[in-house]
């Protein structure tokens, strides 16, 4: 991977944690830097899965690789943020 790629996955991650916000209904008590990560981690395993699965060499825009990214995202969202909800109601 040459520093170019690296950087366009980095700002395609950062799109794709955004709109994984955006999937998930509800508030989010989360960090945005929080979901930008979630989003580079969606964008890296989409690729790979995309990759093994053979759908990731297409000529011009893999939309199939891009909704796989924004779902995990979005899962990963849901699950970060029901974790977290969790942690925060205190009972005394």
């Amino acid at each position: 991977m040459t520093v170019t790629g690296i950087i366009t996955a980095l700002i395609v991650g950062l799109i794709i944690g955004a709109l994984g916000r955006l999937v998930v209904p509800g508030r989010q008590n989360m960090p945005m830097w929080l979901h930008m990560l979630i989003g580079v981690g969606a964008a890296l395993l989409g690729t790979v899965i995309a990759r093994a699965s053979g759908f990731a060499d297409t000529a011009g825009i893999d939309w199939r690789e891009l909704l796989l990214q924004v779902v995990l995202a979005a899962v990963a969202v849901a699950i970060v943020a029901g974790v977290g909800g969790r942690r925060s109601v205190s009972r005394y």
